[in-house]
C-alpha cells in the first residue's frame, strides 16, 4: 500500500521536488511514498481556472490508484478537489494547504504564508476564511514569480528571504508558510535565516497522512 502524492501541475521538477521534500520521512513508515504528476495539468496552477480545471483528471487519476493507496496527498496550495476527492475515496485524503495551517497552528500563534503571486491571495482568503483561522493569519505576502520561476534558485531564496523577513518583522508572523509546492527547496535554509519556524505543505500533509494510516491501523487492530 501507498501513500500517493498526487502533483497536479505537469510540472516534473515540482514533483521531483516534492519527492526529494518527503525522502527524509520515509523512515518513519513501513507505507511507501510516492510523488506523481498529473500529466493532464498546466505547468503551473496559478489562477481559479487552474484550480477548477484540475479536479477532473485528479479524481480520475486516484481513481485508478484506490486500490493500492494507503492516502492521498492533494499537492497544490489551492488543494484543489479536495472535498471531491474526500467524498470519492475510501482513503484518507490530505491538502497541503490545509494541513500546513493546521501545523503551523500548533508552532506558533501567528501564521505567515508567502504566496507565489498576489492573484493567488484571494484563493488564498477565501480558504483561510472557510477554515474560520482568520484570526490567527498574520498576513499573506506574494514572491510575485510563477511556479515556472521558482526553478531560478538565487532569484527565489533572495524573495524568500525579503518576504519572510516582512511577514516577520512587519506583520508580527511567529511562524511562515511556503504557499506553494514548488517552494520546497527552501525550508531549510529560509528557517535558518529567519530563525522562525518554516512549514513546507507537502513534509507537513504527508507527516499528517502517516499519522492517518497508523490511527487507522489501531482501529483495525483493536479486539
Amino acid at each position: 500500500m501507498t501513500i500517493y502524492v498526487i502533483n497536479p501541475n505537469s510540472s516534473q521538477h515540482v514533483t521531483d521536488g516534492i519527492t526529494r521534500a518527503v525522502d527524509p520521512m520515509r523512515a518513519m513508515t513501513p507505507v511507501a511514498i510516492e510523488a506523481r504528476t498529473l500529466a493532464e495539468g498546466p505547468p503551473g496552477i496559478e489562477t481559479q481556472a487552474h484550480v477548477d480545471g484540475v479536479v477532473t483528471p485528479l479524481l480520475a487519476h486516484c481513481a485508478r490508484l484506490e486500490d493500492s493507496a494507503s492516502a492521498f496527498v492533494v499537492a497544490c496550495y489551492s488543494d484543489p478537489g479536495l472535498a471531491a476527492l474526500r467524498e470519492q475515496s475510501a482513503r484518507p485524503v490530505l491538502g497541503i494547504a490545509e494541513a500546513s495551517i493546521l501545523t503551523a497552528m500548533t508552532l506558533g500563534q501567528r501564521f505567515g504564508i508567502v504566496s507565489i503571486l498576489s492573484r493567488s491571495i484571494p484563493r488564498h482568503m477565501r480558504y483561510v476564511g472557510a477554515m474560520g483561522v482568520m484570526d490567527r493569519l498574520a498576513a499573506d505576502m506574494p514572491l510575485e514569480l510563477g511556479v515556472l520561476d521558482l526553478q531560478d534558485k538565487t532569484r527565489t531564496f533572495e524573495r524568500l528571504k525579503t518576504v519572510g523577513a516582512q511577514l516577520r518583522d512587519t506583520a508580527m508572523a511567529d511562524v511562515i508558510i511556503l504557499g506553494c509546492a514548488g517552494m520546497t527547496a527552501y525550508r531549510s535554509e529560509l528557517e535558518d535565516h529567519l530563525g522562525l519556524p518554516v512549514v513546507e505543505p507537502c513534509q507537513a500533509a504527508v507527516a499528517m497522512a502517516i499519522g492517518r494510516v497508523a490511527l487507522q491501523k489501531t482501529f483495525k487492530d483493536r479486539p
